[in-house]
């Protein structure tokens, strides 16, 4: 079991304050995925950032694990710009390529209108402009991962869900067919449509191989590999769905972040909780252990966590989509942030004495 210590809170300014869209609203951002690369800091919004020079996904540099706000850069591939609405991001499990994905919560079955929701993307690290769809429609000139979006209609089961975990885990060593890893996504909505869902901790997943092209193929059926319960813990106090998977390979770890939004009488409240396993326990299909804050209670994020990124054998990054709550909380004696700020909190995790 692990507990956390806070090293750092802040906000990173992620563009000019004051943006708009062509209609006039403002432009917030909500960061929804976080992965490092061994040298910079990768996220992205889940809401458009407009602008030709912009998208919504950038990269920062860290010193001492903290954002350098004047070394963010956006990602302006076409392929990058076109997805939306990007949930979480993952280093493939040799740590040689980028993974990205959407929600992929919204389909239009009539046409290809939406298919920007649709989106499984990789790159070479440090080579986003070398960047791929993978498993797109095989009929040319249609955009995003629609033939993976139907093996994870086969693999869920149920018409609507909504994708918001990725990581890539070394394969088992006695696995019959050979892969590079085993790809796993986190599903955190899944009902009859987007009014009627339950929030979930649920997890399917394929073997791959990156092909010398650099593409990313699956080299058997996608299937749900994991699943567990928030409510089964001590200390979790509200109904929550997974918000983002993440690999520790310094500890051969998988993390399970899972996040909540609810209406109480005081207004809406969001927040968010962490699960820690050893890589052989969630192929044995254990149970995960919940992080503990310093009083040894259950940790619970202050604001809506969405984006985990492992920096090194101890150190992980949080970074908070609150949607429109602008409030910061403890993150900031400030009482609110501005649209352009994201907040996010720089923690230690060591095991507990």
């Amino acid at each position: 079991m692990l507990r956390a210590e806070v090293i750092d809170e802040g906000t990173l300014t992620c563009f000019e304050p004051g943006l708009t869209y062509d209609d006039g609203s403002p432009v917030n951002v909500e960061v929804s995925a976080a992965v490092f690369d061994g040298e910079r800091l990768i996220l992205a919004s889940d809401k458009p950032i407009p602008g030709e020079s912009r998208s919504a996904a950038f990269a920062v540099a860290l010193e001492n694990g903290k954002p350098v706000p004047e070394s963010l850069t956006f990602l302006t591939a076409a392929a990058i710009k076109r997805a939306i609405k990007y949930e979480d991001f993952a280093l493939t499990a040799d740590g040689s390529h980028i993974l990205a994905t959407t929600g992929f919560d919204r389909i239009d079955g009539e046409s290809h209108d939406l298919n920007a929701y649709n989106h499984l993307l990789i790159w070479p690290i440090g080579e986003p402009d070398r960047v791929q769809v993978v498993d797109p429609d095989p009929r040319d000139g249609v955009e995003g991962s629609l033939e993976l979006r139907r093996k994870l209609d086969e693999a869920i089961g149920l018409p609507y869900y909504k994708i918001e975990g990725l990581a890539a885990v070394p394969s088992q060593p006695d696995l019959a067919t050979p892969s590079d890893g085993l790809l796993l996504f986190g599903v955190r909505e899944q009902g009859q449509d987007h009014e009627n869902f339950e929030y979930v901790c649920r997890v399917v997943g394929a073997h791959y191989r990156v092909t010398d092209s650099g593409n990313l193929t699956f080299v058997d059926k996608l299937e749900e590999r994991y699943r567990f319960s928030p409510g089964n813990y001590d200390g979790v106090r509200h109904v929550c769905g997974l918000s983002s998977l993440e690999y520790d390979p310094f500890n051969e770890r998988l993390y399970l972040m899972a996040s909540f939004e609810v209406d109480t009488n005081h207004g809406e409240q969001i927040g968010g909780y962490l699960w820690s396993m050893p890589l052989a326990d969630f192929h044995a299909d254990q149970v995960p252990s919940i992080v503990e804050n310093a009083h040894g209670d259950a940790l619970e994020f202050e604001h809506k966590a969405e984006g985990l990124a492992v920096l090194d054998a101890t150190r992980v990054f949080v970074a908070y989509d609150n949607d429109r709550d602008m409030s910061l909380g403890s993150i900031d004696e400030r009482d609110r942030r501005d649209a352009c700020e994201a907040p996010y909190t720089l923690m230690r995790l060591t095991p507990r004495p």
